[in-house]
Order: structure tokens, then sequence, then C-alpha cells
């Protein structure tokens, strides 16, 4: 068994080693006007900010943030830089544009990717990016299977041969010694970055692009034209609403709930450790487990790795600071000791922090131009480079742009709301469950392919994405009329990064 860390919470590792660095903003007190008001100083508003500078500039944009920039999962995520679509392709796919338009979307991600990295350098911000790829390890012969699978689906949707790859034991171990690796995926665009050093990076770069951050001001109230705070009101054409898993609690509608997800991070592993292991390609590691696990080395040498732990608290709480507690960190060492059992460590830091999802486990871009109002959430856990995205069509949108960006899939998707409590903390908590006794029902019984109690469990969550080259069948299908062949979307599958 780990201790729990002497770091514990603190936002996170990333944001505890910028604190001294990072400058105080004060709170807003008094009332005042803009064109724009922004409420979130995470990636997405802050994303938002530059691009609506960048196209129009001298136009007077506030972000308002209830704590500090990059206190929410902004500043505690996993730190991967992906092409993983944040939503469910099949369901994209009965919009409009078909799976054309899902396939456009995936190109524009992976774009994306690059578009981040051209910026940070550009602009001299160094957020310890390395573009190391993402390696997704099998360990089983029914993960393995899975990532067959996964990798026709991209290809369908979107992505080319070289951009996916499949590995076979050899080649995963050349990357990474993980012990019982069956095979593996490898996508080469895929980035590793210090989060908190990107988010602070972008607000300093707002600044200077005459962006107001206001920290510690709270929006209590959002009406068109106008964004209530303690003590004060602004006033603004345009309001863009970017609080991901923070949403429910200022909006109260169930469009969002938050999903918890947990790291922990070791302390500094020796030359000689990181020589058995290998790893110096800097990948983004994860695994095909139904739980699966996501990790990085990061700049100073750790491991950083992170799962669901528990994913969810009744009422929608959002975690406060980002405490574990012992299940989530004994549950994660576990995980790296399956990975390198050779390995001797100690976890010098674990923190939690909350991702937005919605009913369908799809991300949406919203604007009325009636009530000048719009969002961008829902990533589920894959949120980095999906908030570049999301804030450069938010700003694209409110200034009236008719842009690629603007047609993409999940520029105006709705899904249903959730379901009120306690309903929906025994649905969510239920579903992990399933995942988790299907992870060991393949695990002890070696299965050549994926438990049933995994696939009934996808399809009852609404995250099963068909397989095959059929249309994917509506959403109202029931359980029973959905494909058999049906499986977790990989860029939806429970233990995203936050």
């Amino acid at each position: 068994m780990s201790a729990i860390p002497a770091g514990n919470g603190e936002i996170s590792l990333w944001m505890t080693a910028q604190a001294d660095s990072e400058p105080t903003r004060p709170a807003l007190t008094a009332s005042t006007d803009c064109d724009v008001a922004i409420v979130g100083a995470g990636m997405t508003g802050l994303w938002a900010a530059y691009y609506l500078t960048l196209h129009a500039p001298g136009l007077r944009v506030i972000v308002l943030e209830a704590e500090q920039a990059g206190f929410g999962a902004s500043g505690r995520n996993g730190g991967w830089l992906s092409h993983l679509m944040p939503g469910n392709r099949s369901v994209y796919e009965q919009g409009p544009g078909g799976r054309a338009a899902v396939a456009a979307f995936q190109r524009v991600l992976i774009e994306a990717v690059g578009e981040v990295l051209a910026i940070l350098a550009q602009h001299g911000i160094d957020a310890d990016a390395v573009r190391g790829g993402n390696l997704v390890a099998a360990t089983t012969s029914a993960a393995m299977q899975r990532l067959r699978e996964r990798r026709d689906a991209d290809l369908r949707y979107g992505m080319a041969d070289g951009e996916v790859l499949l590995l076979d034991p050899a080649a995963v171990g050349e990357r990474i010694a993980i012990s019982g690796a069956v095979g593996g995926l490898y996508y080469p665009c895929v980035a590793r970055v210090n989060p908190a050093k990107l988010v602070l990076g972008l607000a300093r770069l707002a600044e200077t692009r005459g962006v107001t951050i206001c920290e510690h001001t709270p929006a209590r109230r959002i009406r068109p034209g106008a964004v209530e705070v303690p003590g004060a009101t602004v006033t603004a054409e345009r309001v863009l609403i970017c609080t991901e898993g923070y949403s429910d609690r200022l909006l109260g509608d169930r469009r969002l709930i938050p999903v918890n997800s947990s790291i922990i991070a070791t302390e500094p592993l020796t030359a000689g450790q990181w020589h058995r292991i290998g790893w110096t390609g800097r990948e983004c590691l994860s695994d095909a487990a139904h739980t699966f696990v996501y990790a990085q080395r990061t700049a100073d040498d750790r491991i950083a790795i992170g799962g669901r732990g528990r994913p969810y608290r009744f009422g929608s709480g959002t975690g406060g600071r980002g405490e574990i507690d012992q299940h989530t960190v004994d549950a994660l060492a576990r995980r790296l000791a399956d990975f390198f059992p050779d390995l001797r460590f100690s976890v010098a830091h674990g923190w939690s922090g909350v991702l937005g999802v919605t009913r369908d486990w799809c991300a949406f871009v919203d604007y009325d131009p009636a009530s000048g109002i719009g969002m961008s959430a829902g990533y589920a856990g894959h949120g980095v480079t999906a908030a570049n995205l999301g804030g450069r069509t938010l700003a694209d949108l409110a200034l009236g742009r008719d842009t690629d960006l603007t047609r993409l899939p999940w520029v105006g998707h709705r899904a249903r709301r959730w379901e009120p409590e306690p309903a929906r903390w025994l649905g969510v908590h239920a579903m992990y469950r399933m995942f988790r006794l299907a992870d060991t029902w393949e695990e002890c019984r070696r299965s050549a392919s994926t438990c049933a109690l995994a696939r009934f469990g996808a399809r009852l969550a609404g995250l099963a994405e068909t397989t095959d080259n059929r249309t994917a069948r509506p959403r109202s299908a029931s359980p029973r009329s959905a494909s058999r062949q049906a499986q977790p979307p990989h860029s939806q599958h429970p233990g995203g990064q936050p």
C-alpha cells in the first residue's frame, strides 16, 4: 500500500510548481462593460480570448474566473495534447453531415495539435511539449482485439494508415517495457505537455493582447447582455461560458455533470530505472482496459499516472482543491506496478479534478446570436486539444465568421439532460462497476473477446460506438436492437484524463 502523499491536492503537482512565479490577479469590484465577457479562465476561455483579439484587434474582452486561472481541469489534467475526439463518433455521424463531417472533425483535431504547438513556439511559451505520440498497450487478448477494431474505426472516420499504427509485443517493448504487453497501437501526432505551464502561459499571452483577467470573481448569474458577480455587473454584448465540469454548479440545468479523474506522480526516477523501462520517446501512455489509465513521463523524470478513482460525487460535487483518498492512491499505484513490476517507486503527489460529461458523452459548441450567449463544454476527458478548437470556434461564432470550424458536427449538438439524483449517482457508479468487473473477468479468464458485461454497460450508458460499416442506429434504439459488435468509443471510454 502506498501512503497518501504529502502533496495531496493543492490543485495539482503542475500548479503547485508554478505557484511562486504566477501573479495574483485582482477581483472585479466595480461594474464595468466590455465587448465580450468570458466566464472561466481555463484553456477554453483563454483560447477564445486569444482568437477574439487575433481576429478583432482592439476588442474589449474580460475573463471572469471564480478561483484562479487554471484552477479547474486545465491545470490538473494528464497533459495529453491529442487527436482524440471529445465525443462518440457514431452519435455525431447521425447529424446532417454524416460520416464525412465526422472525418472532417477528426482532421481538424489532428491539425489542432500542430496549431497549439506552433502558437507555443511563436510566443515563447515553454510548456514542456514533446511530440512523442501515444502508445496504447494491450495486456490481454480481448484488449488487443478492441485495439484492432479501434484502428479499423479510426480509418473509417478520417485517419490515415500512418496516423494509427498496429504494434506487436516487440514493437511495444521497444518503446516502453510494459510487462505482459501483447501488442498495442501508436498514434504519432500526440504531444505531451505540462498543462499548468500551458494554461498559465495562455493567460499571460492573453493579457499582452489587452485581455483583462479577473480572478476570485465568480459568476452568480448569466443573462443576455450581462454577467452578475458579487457586488458588480459586467455588461457585455456577448457572453461566452467556458466552465466545463463546473457548468452544472453555475447553470443548474443537468446538461453536464462533473466526472472525477485522479492522478498520482512518483518521485523522479533514476537513470538506471529509466534505462530498464525505456520510454525515451516521452510517449503518452495508456492501456486498452475498460477502466483504462493514462500516463506521461514528465519533464523532471517522474511518472504521472491517472484514472477514474471515485468517479462521481453525489449532487455533482466538484471536489475543491483536489484531495484524493487512500483507495485511489492504492489503485493507481497498483496499475503502475502492474506495468513495471520491478520498479520501486514512491508517490510524491496526488490530486483529482472534474471534467464535463453530457448524457451522450459528446462535447458541444453552441452560440445564440439573439442572446449573444455561447458555450463550449463536455470534453469528457479529452479537452486539451478540444479546448483550443472550442475556443477558436466560439470566437468565430461570436464574431459572425462563417468558417469550416462553425460547420463541424459538434456545433449546435444537443444531448438530453442527465437524470436527477439519486438515479444519476447510482447510474454512473453502476456503469463503472460493470467495467471494473469486466476487466477482472477478462484478465482472470484470459478472454479473447470483450466481456458481454462491458458491451451491455457501454450501450446502457450511451457510450457504444458501432464497429461495423453500417450507419449507426439512432440513440433512441433499445439496447437489444443496438449492434452486437458495439464497443465503448476510445475517445469516451471511462478513464480519460481530466
